[in-house]
């Protein structure tokens, strides 16, 4: 495995960001490097944000005025990357991932806030890589089985299901 550098940063004040997440990012962006393969140098950005800034961020980029947990900025195609010249590591792309709505749905689905943003973390990582769920059907099928292989290997085993009943 080549070097994963993951840059973070913190650009919300609503929530403390627990000891260990930052560690537990990197440990999954290098998680999902591995997993699929992908041998050279990488860089990714994580940016913690809160409801207000991704709902603006969800408008802009996808026409939906409403916040979201996680975004996925990839800066390549088919495989193909762009690479920092200083360093010649592949740079992935951004990924933006909302504290609040982390916080919210770790309640929801009554698991650990570490649980959340690991989820939120490989689920990104597998956008910038290319995956897409959007349309359903065998990739989204095949997304979630790589989402809950990468969790697993790293100690983030599901202990129940997402699937929430209607009231």
């Amino acid at each position: 495995m080549n070097t994963v550098k993951v840059i973070i940063s913190n650009d919300q004040k609503e929530t403390k960001i627990p000891s260990g997440i930052r560690l537990l990012i990197r440990r999954c962006c290098h998680a999902v490097l591995e997993e699929e393969g992908f041998n050279e140098n990488a860089e990714v950005s994580v940016r913690f944000v809160d409801d207000e800034t991704i709902c603006s961020l969800n408008k802009e980029f996808r026409n939906i005025d409403k916040p979201t947990d996680v975004l996925s900025f990839p800066l390549g195609e088919n495989g193909e990357y762009d690479t920092n010249l200083d360093t010649g590591a592949k740079l992935l792309g951004d990924i933006v991932i909302s504290v609040p709505t982390a916080v919210r749905q770790a309640e929801e689905y009554n698991h650990s806030l570490q649980r959340e943003i690991g989820f939120l973390t490989v689920h990104s990582m597998l956008h910038l890589l290319g995956y897409d769920h959007e349309k359903g059907g065998i990739e989204e099928v095949r997304m979630r089985e790589k989402e809950e292989t990468v969790l697993t290997k790293i100690g983030l085993r599901r202990d129940g299901s997402y699937y929430m009943e209607e009231e």
